[in-house]
């Protein structure tokens, strides 16, 4: 019997241990999902440009409609180069996952792009990296327009 009772105690504190990996996966996520929230604040307080030259990777990669993939240098001269005087871009990422490492993960969401008399919505999905100091940037992110058409519920 108090092999029995031995064996439990033992099971019990070896899965303890196993809830405190995960709780630093957990973090993990949380603190992404965080950062791309506060990226998309960022954006409606100062504009897309700052945002994503704060956010993104100096290797980041961008994927737009009817264009090829934009890599590094190149995305950060695409995002310098546009104009975000005349447009608000906003999300809510709803979901997400990190890697096991807690350094690599995604979120996904869904955005609004608004201009004058315009607003397009659609959905998204953004890559992030851990940087050696800790924060989140994102090495690639992709949008896909079409959900204006789409019953809400």
């Amino acid at each position: 019997m108090k092999g029995l009772a031995a064996l439990v105690l033992v099971s019990l504190f070896s899965c303890n241990l196993s809830f405190k990996k995960e709780d630093k996966r957990v973090e993990a996520l949380n603190s992404m999902q965080q950062t791309d929230a506060d990226f998309s604040k960022l954006s409606v307080e100062k504009g897309f440009r700052k945002a994503f030259l704060e956010y993104m990777d100096e290797d980041g990669i961008l994927l737009r409609d009817n264009h090829e993939p934009i890599v590094g240098a190149d995305a950060i001269h695409y995002v310098t180069s546009i104009n975000d005087s005349t447009f608000r871009l906003e999300w809510e990422p709803l979901g997400g996952d990190v890697a096991k490492s807690g350094d690599l993960g995604y979120t996904y969401g869904t955005y609004i792009l608004s201009g004058d008399s315009t607003e397009q919505r659609g959905t998204y999905v953004t890559v992030w990296r851990k940087t050696d100091n800790g924060n989140w940037k994102f090495v690639m992110d992709a949008g896909t327009q079409g959900l204006d058409d789409v019953i809400r519920e």
